[in-house]
Formats: C-alpha cells, sequence, structure tokens
C-alpha cells in the first residue's frame, strides 16, 4: 500500500512547503526557504512526488530511504512548468522529472527532511 496523497500532503505542509497550484491531478509545492519546486502526482489513487532532472544524481540516496522506490525513466506533465523541457512522444518539448513513489507517510516526512537539506545546504 502506498501513502496517500492526503498523507504526503501533511508532511509537505509540515516541513513549510508552500502549494501553488493544483491542476487535475497535480500539485505544485516550493520547499521552504528556496526556489525549487516539487509536485505531487496522483494516478489511481497512488501518489508520488516527481523532482527535477537534475536531483538524480540523488537518486540512490532517496532509494535508500525505507519506503521510497524511484520510478524507472522520467516523469511527463505540461503542468510541471518550473522544469526542463524535452522531445517525449511528439515533436513539442514536455517538462518532465524523476518520480518516487512514496509507501509510507514515514518515508515521506524521510524523504521531504533529506530533500530540504539537499537543497538548502
Amino acid at each position: 500500500m502506498t501513502a496517500t496523497s492526503e498523507q504526503i500532503n501533511e508532511q509537505l505542509v509540515a516541513f513549510a512547503c508552500r502549494s501553488n497550484f493544483k491542476i487535475k491531478n497535480i500539485s505544485e509545492y516550493m520547499l521552504p526557504k528556496s526556489k525549487e519546486a516539487i509536485y505531487l502526482h496522483i494516478e489511481g489513487g497512488q501518489a508520488k512526488l516527481v523532482l527535477r532532472p537534475a536531483l538524480e544524481v540523488f537518486s540512490d540516496d532517496f532509494n535508500a530511504i525505507d519506503g521510497v522506490s524511484r520510478i524507472s525513466g522520467f516523469f511527463h506533465s505540461s503542468e510541471m512548468t518550473r522544469f526542463p523541457t524535452r522531445i517525449f512522444k511528439s515533436a513539442n518539448p514536455i517538462h518532465y522529472g524523476i518520480g518516487f513513489k512514496i509507501t509510507t507517510e514515514k518515508a515521506a516526512k524521510e524523504f521531504i527532511s533529506q530533500l530540504i537539506k539537499i537543497i538548502n545546504g
């Protein structure tokens, strides 16, 4: 069973992440004291956090957290406007990032905490 979007949202709010918008099944959050955006995507009742591709170098660190698993490949969505674009399945570029499935609320807390430490140095 995966952590619900409400549980992940609660953890994001607890860490003082600001919610900018919610469009369809994706929500944008800004990490505290930074201009780093992350996205919460819900599909089929399962939630995943999506980071910008430059943070891919930290994938192993995030995967080491019990209850976190990297989703293979890149996640694409036109709503992730703060992320870079690339050509994917069409002639027009689309925004993309790396997705992580979170299975517990504790894993969500550890993931967000570690991400904030990485971003804020």
